[in-house]
């Protein structure tokens, strides 16, 4: 028995990993091959049987494990991101909500022939997206900035509202019969516990992370007891209602501004790769293709319905008046993959209405997975096509992702974003990663070369990469890990040097375009601004007289001018073409100020 869970145990963890490798490997969506994995571990082989491995600890499991990830999810939902598409995505999670819930229940009921309450339940489950899948998707495709927002809060905050309403439906099934007052009732109490409990469980991080009462060592355990603990007080206080907690506590955290929580988003998002890989392979090898023989090929019509009839109506209804164009309600339309949520949620309730006699309720979880498979290899390789075909990709993006948040890359990124363009700013060192947010700069606190990486920094409206660290084999490395994402045009390093100070000559392959020039190394700028060099901004308006001024300015970039506004890199082979109206950006020492003014 021990050497049976032992490999069991084993098995789903080489599973998991092998899985999210390959799908990297391949540039697939890596819930296909978890779902694949899954699959052939479990009723094809048989090697893999969930139900036997955890008994009783599988679904107690799965419920924390989908909290943890929604916990996740909260933490990277900035309200800044509201300010023009806030009521869309409130549309979305609302009206929205009941629209693809109202439609696929009804084709439920008339195309696969289930009945009302199971098919009503299955609109419930279905009603939401997966943003698990949505957000490498748009990482990969850089749609317009408003398309990007959209997708990414609505794939976040749909989860616990569609869980929610499917707990609503889930326990009116068990009571045997509708009563509107005890649903609304439930309804309001879920909403007040765990917006309640949410933000007090917030408040409590706070208080104690910002005084100090908590170890460097401790604060991301202390942070997952937290969410483990108030997410199930929550639910023993109205069943359910945890999903809405954490959801809750991550968004009130990711907009506080009281300590830096860069180092619990690493964290979770570390734990939120495992955690989905397991849940993925677990719940993949509980399906059971047999009960899908009494729907046959119908299943693929009801699908064909979600995304081609309830999908675009839910879209077109809650971005009335919005002012998006019909190419940009069209792509939105046509990104609804379906997530770890929707296969969680049918997996508990499908197991827990068989138990009170509803054998019918078997169908929800191999009708869910097959939405979910083949929604996410649809929507996964016709979605960046589509967005290209439509125009709503990025054109030539102009913001600047930096590494290196050290005290001068800090005064270059203001002064870039101070120009109108948008900079984020990636550093490994947490007291950098802390100065730069205290300066208003959007900053990331992990490893550039990391493979979540593309994850986890939003990079709409980003269409250059500059390497600015003291390490050029680190520089060298991020601009290759870069090149495919901007162009191999777009990636940039400073000088080399080797030990001796000498200019080292890497091939162009295993490196980035030269910024600035070969003298202005890491070193140089570093000594300049110790030295009380400052960066100076000169509008050009007598291009001689600013060609005389770079006798003392070393330049380093240009932005044009306002209609225009891109950003142009000062570099060794081909610095920028100077024009009026032009902005330049240099260096300068403050005793030869006054030369700007003659």
């Amino acid at each position: 028995m021990h050497n049976d869970l032992l490999s069991g145990l084993a098995l789903v963890i080489v599973l998991s990993i092998s899985a999210q490798w390959i799908s990297w490997r391949l540039r697939l969506p890596s819930i296909l091959m978890l779902l694949v994995f899954g699959i052939v571990a479990g009723p094809v082989t048989g090697l893999l049987d969930t139900d036997h491995l955890l008994g009783d600890l599988l679904f107690p499991f799965v419920s924390l494990s989908v909290a943890i990830i929604l916990f996740e999810g909260g933490l990277s939902l900035r309200f800044d991101d509201l300010s023009e598409i806030g009521f869309v995505v409130r549309n979305l999670i609302t009206i929205g909500v009941v629209i693809t819930w109202g439609i696929t229940a009804v084709a439920g009921r008339f195309i696969l022939d289930l009945d009302w309450s199971i098919a009503i339940l299955l609109g419930a489950i279905l009603s939401v997206t997966g943003p698990t899948v949505v957000i490498p998707l748009l990482n990969q495709i850089r749609p317009t900035a408003r398309i990007n927002s959209i997708l990414r809060w609505e794939g976040i905050a749909i989860d616990p509202v569609g869980a929610v309403l499917a707990v609503l439906v889930f326990e009116q099934l068990l009571l045997g019969d509708v009563q509107i007052g005890v649903a609304l009732l439930g309804l309001i109490e879920e909403i007040l516990i765990g917006f309640g409990l949410g933000y007090f469980a917030a408040r409590v991080i706070m208080e104690t992370f910002s005084r100090y009462l908590v170890p460097d060592t401790l604060q991301n355990p202390m942070v997952l007891m937290i969410v483990i603990g108030f997410f199930t007080l929550s639910n023993l206080l109205q069943a359910e209602s945890g999903l809405i907690t954490v959801t809750v506590m991550g968004v009130v955290l990711a907009n506080q501004k009281r300590f830096d929580i860069v180092h619990i988003v690493e964290f979770k998002e570390n734990l939120q790769v495992l955690l989905i890989s397991t849940l993925f392979i677990l719940l993949g090898a509980r399906l059971d293709f047999s009960q899908l023989e009494a729907v046959g090929v119908n299943v693929f019509a009801f699908i064909a319905v979600l995304m081609l009839v309830a999908r675009p109506i839910t879209v077109f209804v809650s971005t009335y008046g919005s002012g998006l164009t019909t190419r940009e309600k069209l792509f939105v339309s046509w990104m609804a993959p379906r997530g770890i949520v929707a296969a969680a949620v049918a997996s508990i309730f499908s197991l827990e209405l068989i138990d009170h006699g509803q054998s019918e309720a078997a169908v929800l979880v191999p009708l869910t997975f097959s939405v979910i498979i083949v929604t996410v290899a649809v929507y996964g390789l016709t979605a960046g096509s589509l967005a290209a075909r439509f125009g709503i990709v990025q054109k030539n993006p102009q913001g600047v992702l930096i590494l290196g948040a050290h005290s001068w890359g800090r005064k270059i990124a203001k002064v870039i974003q101070d120009r109108g363009l948008r900079v984020i700013m990636v550093d490994s060192n947490a007291s950098y990663v802390e100065k730069a947010s205290s300066m208003g700069l959007d900053v990331h606190h992990g490893n550039v070369l990391h493979e979540t990486i593309y994850d986890e920094l939003n990079l709409s409206g980003i269409g250059y990469f500059s390497a600015l660290t003291p390490n050029n084999e680190v520089n060298a490395l991020a601009c290759m890990h870069f090149k495919d994402t901007f162009g191999f045009q777009e990636v940039y390093q400073l000088p080399r040097q080797d030990a001796d100070g000498q200019n080292e000559n890497f091939p162009k392959r295993l490196r980035g375009k030269t910024l600035f020039t070969q003298d202005i190394t890491y070193e140089y700028l570093n000594f300049r601004f110790s030295t009380g060099a400052l960066l100076r901004e000169i509008l050009v308006e007598d291009i001689d007289k600013v060609e005389q001024q770079l006798e003392v300015v070393v330049p380093l970039f240009v932005v044009t001018n306002e209609d225009e506004k891109r950003l142009l890199f000062w570099t060794v082979n081909n610095p920028p073409q100077l024009q009026v109206g032009y902005t330049l950006i240099g260096l300068l020492d403050p005793a030869e100020e006054e030369i700007l003014d003659e």
